[in-house]
């Protein structure tokens, strides 16, 4: 697959800004009518936590008014900054270009359609500064059908098999990360499905955390 063409706001010449304490990292795609919501529930719940942070927005191609609505976004606040491919190229490539952009020594990852609950962020991050290199998501009261549940609870046992980290779901995109466990993947983060298990494979420190959903 060919490499996704990348637009950066704000663009790479500009003055960096001094880096946060948390990076939120934020794949979307067609989110139009989300994003401002998700936008202020992210910061209520930062701001009301103490830490400097920013949220890093990456438009997997978007067609509708979701960019148009980040940039305002951006321009209203300079802690939101902003990644656009040229066209759709799926959630993990986003995702990886999301974390290869990040400046916090905290790295949250997140969904963009609010089946994630931002208030939920401080507790993933607290997890982290506790010591664990990596706080797992675990979805409480999950709102999915079988068709996604079964497939999902065989998935998990192949990876715990393969990582051989026992925690109970893998394919929740909402942890946090600290820096120094991700670095080492980046290269290969985005080229697969599982970026939380390839970062467990390497042997980084995991605690689940329950989150919403």
């Amino acid at each position: 697959m060919a490499e996704p063409e990348v637009f950066a706001v704000p663009s790479a010449s500009a003055e960096p800004e001094p880096a946060p304490s948390v990076s939120v990292i934020v794949p979307i795609f067609e989110e139009e009518a989300t994003v401002d919501e998700l936008y202020r529930r992210t910061v209520a719940a930062l701001e009301d936590d103490g830490r400097s942070f920013e949220i890093l927005f990456v438009d997997d191609g978007s067609r509708d008014g979701t960019f148009a609505r980040l940039e305002r976004l951006h321009a209203a606040d300079r802690r939101v900054r902003v990644v656009r491919f040229k066209r759709n190229f799926g959630q993990h490539p986003a995702m990886q270009a999301g974390l290869a952009r990040a400046r916090g020594e905290i790295l949250v990852t997140m969904d963009g359609d609010l089946q994630n609950e931002p208030e939920d962020i401080p507790k993933l991050v607290r997890a982290v500064e506790a010591g664990s290199e990596v706080a797992s998501g675990r979805r409480q009261t999950r709102h999915d059908s079988w068709g996604r549940t079964l497939p999902s609870r065989l998935i998990n046992g192949m990876l715990r098999r393969f990582t051989k980290v026992d925690i109970s779901d893998f394919g929740c995109a909402f942890n946090a990360y600290r820096r120094g466990a991700v670095e080492p993947m980046l290269g290969a983060i985005g080229k697969q499905k599982f970026t939380k298990a390839l970062i467990l494979s390497g042997g980084a420190s995991v605690v689940e955390v329950d989150v919403g959903h």
